[in-house]
């Protein structure tokens, strides 16, 4: 191997030859020992040091700077090898995956059915295809950016493989479907079907290059940096506003930060969004910040907020096993409990920071990746939350909130005070629903025999077994009201003359079979803790359940859930005023309601053997649920002089025990039927007009 280097230029005396010498190149060309030498120390340090520099220098009669310039272009070389071989095995494996994904839709195109012999007709096929364009696409905005950075090195473009399939737009979180294809019979008119809400547990394999893990580590430290001051500094960056709430005062931020990863410019459809609250919690430390640094254990903790959530890469795990210093790449779609609200995405990096013995803080920031576009214009600035352990088993926790979002739909009238002063994605709502589900995990763990507890519940096993499938069944309630574009359901009739949504989802288990849900949101003029006591009530109960046929209902059992008396777990029987018999059929209910004045009154029907299942211990994932009910929360006015209520009404009903069914005009009448009824009832006891 030859090296040619430019030697040093002994004479400065000003003279025209030397100038004209000085602008020549002198080259010097290695003895083989030399370069055998100096190869030798190369494969045993790359970087050298001026000791060892001039030690080579007197050993192969060198001066220090050629040993110098020698070793920077040898890394310069081997550099740029190591990059050409890695785009050489990206092209390939792309050229084999692309021939594979073509050879797939071939076999597709022409699969013949073996019990017919004809072409199969479903939706399979079109769901395949679709999967293919996504993996072509990640694949060739891999290949594209991995060529860029390669060409910096090898001194030339890297050519291009031919076109791929047309790339299309799809929901972030749907590139993680690995659920069957949905092929649903719907009525005509019907919109495309969704994706699952499952996310597998897994991680994907998303290959980030150090040049990725580079920047994010630089966003999510800069990212901390700015959310420790949010936490810790008031007035005036921060202001009051109803006299308790902490609201961003906007003109002070830009004055302290840089808003470098804003849009910029004036823009009329963008709205800020930034709030602050704090709380004290029932938990340590130590495990709120697993359960918050861990996607599934989130999404349990917030189930009313997040309608999904997935970590696609962790940057860093975490020094010895701890949390701090870890940063994850992650997937969130947030929710508010009402199919007239849509949801938002973001792909957000999560990092973790252990500030101080018994302090943490999680800082939020959006991280714009290629693969991942969501369907809004949405930016989080730094958001998060500061941990700190109280050292009795409590914590304290305060939670900022900062989003920036395009308003390209106008937001629906009924919601609009309570998106806009930031109550139904901020700050006040995330640390109420954690003070709420602590307390609940808290109960969890308390034995059965609790004074405050009523009905036989033979074991602790069988309270935590009942306490899961209430949770379960509080999860699947929130997926079935909201707009998740990840929820494994098909849109069959979207919203009416009554604002009523309809959609339908084939399920294989709890039960099996086609199952419609349908709800619809409206507002009463009466604050949420009246409407919460009348609908927990089971005195009042026949007033408004459809399904109870006026008949009456009484509390056999029921398990505290917190520090309030209406969160709790009750099971519920219904008697015949005819026979004054007792009904085989038992109702599961879960009520609750937090600081914010935000509520939940759930329930689903079980019979006696299933729930004595649950009772005994035993596991509940086999045990059918449908549940139904209502989401309350406060909708950020002074109507009425107190405010009033934002409620979602939700329904869930059997059309067919075969996944195969057809759903039919008599099925969708039918839960249309329940909604307007139930809504009605309501608002004729409490005396509310009909139009409100």
């Amino acid at each position: 191997m030859k090296m040619e280097f430019l030697g040093d230029s002994q004479n400065h005396d000003g003279s025209e030859t030397e100038k004209k010498n000085k602008k020549k190149k002198r080259f010097h060309r290695h003895t083989p020992y030399q370069i055998q030498r100096l190869e030798s120390t190369f494969n045993e340090c790359q970087h050298p040091d001026e000791k060892q520099r001039t030690q080579l220098s007197r050993e192969l009669g060198l001066a220090p700077r050629q040993i110098k310039f020698w070793f920077q272009n040898r890394r310069t070389q081997k550099k740029a090898q190591h990059e050409r071989a890695d785009n050489c095995a990206l092209k390939e494996e792309n050229d084999k995956i692309r021939c594979e994904n073509i050879a797939i839709r071939e076999a597709i195109k022409h699969a013949i059915c073996p019990n017919c012999g004809d072409s199969p007709v479903n939706q399979d096929s079109y769901f395949d295809e679709q999967k293919l364009r996504i993996e072509n696409a990640q694949l060739r905005d891999e290949l594209e950016r991995v060529s860029s950075i390669a060409a910096k090195f090898i001194g030339r473009p890297i050519s291009h493989l031919p076109p791929l399939l047309n790339p299309m737009h799809v929901s972030p979180l749907e590139l993680f479907h690995s659920g069957p294809s949905l092929d649903f019979d719907l009525l005509p008119g019907s919109c495309s079907s969704m994706s699952v809400p499952s996310l597998p547990s897994q991680q994907p394999n998303l290959v980030l290059s150090e040049m990725d893990k580079s920047l994010m580590t630089n966003i999510a430290v800069t990212a901390m940096e700015e959310l420790l001051r949010l936490l810790q500094t008031n007035e005036p960056l921060w202001i009051k506003t109803d006299g308790c709430r902490d609201v961003l005062n906007l003109e002070s931020y830009e004055n302290v930060f840089a808003r470098s990863c804003s849009s910029g410019g004036k823009n009329s459809n963008l709205r800020m969004e930034a709030s602050r609250s704090s709380g004290v919690v029932f938990t340590n430390a130590v495990t709120l910040v697993d359960m918050l640094m861990d996607s599934v254990k989130s999404s349990e903790l917030f189930p009313s907020i997040v309608a999904a959530s997935k970590t696609l890469a962790v940057i860093s795990s975490g020094l010895r096993g701890s949390h701090g210093d870890a940063l994850h790449l992650m997937l969130e779609e947030l929710q508010v409990l009402s199919p007239l609200v849509a949801t938002r995405e973001f792909c957000v990096l999560k990092y973790c920071q252990q500030i101080e013995h018994g302090t943490w803080a999680i800082a939020n920031i959006s991280y714009e990746f290629p693969q991942f576009i969501p369907q809004s214009r949405l930016h989080r600035f730094p958001s998060g939350c500061l941990i700190q352990d109280m050292s009795n088993g409590y914590s304290k926790v305060t939670w900022v909130e900062h989003v920036e979002f395009e308003e390209l739909e106008p937001i629906h009238e009924m919601f609009k005070d309570s998106v806009h002063k930031g109550l139904a994605f901020g700050a006040e709502r995330w640390i109420a629903t954690l003070q709420r589900m602590c307390e609940r995990f808290k109960n969890l763990l308390e034995p059965a025999t609790s004074s405050c507890d009523l009905g036989v519940i033979p074991s602790p096993e069988g309270k935590r077994s009942i306490m899961k499938l209430a949770q379960r069944m509080v999860s699947n309630f929130c997926l079935s009201v909201g707009t998740s574009t990840n929820t494994c359901s098909t849109v069959v009739s979207g919203l009416d003359e009554f604002e009523i949504r309809v959609t339908s989802h084939k399920s294989r288990h709890e039960p099996n079979g086609m199952v419609l849900c349908a709800a619809t949101s409206f507002w009463l003029p009466i604050s949420p803790q009246n409407v919460f006591n009348f609908l927990k009530d089971e005195r009042t109960r026949p007033q408004w359940d459809v399904l109870s046929n006026g008949n009456s209902v009484q509390e056999v059992a029921n398990i505290t859930n917190g520090s309030n008396p209406g969160n709790c777990i009750s099971v519920l029987r219904g008697f015949n005023a005819s026979s004054s018999s007792q009904n085989n059929m038992l109702i599961l209910q879960e009520s609750c309601i937090d600081s914010s004045s935000a509520a939940l009154v759930i329930y689903t029907p079980v019979d006696v053997p299933a729930l004595n299942i649950a009772m005994n211990g035993q596991d509940t994932s086999y045990i059918p649920i449908l549940p139904s009910g209502f989401a309350i929360s406060p909708d950020g006015t002074s109507r009425g002089g107190g405010g009033g209520s934002l409620i979602t009404v939700g329904f869930q009903i059997m059309v067919s025990s075969l996944q195969s069914a057809k759903l039919t005009m008599e099925s969708m009448e039918t839960v249309n039927n329940l909604i307007n009824t139930t809504v009605h009832q309501i608002k004729t006891t409490l005396n509310c007009p009909s139009t409100a």
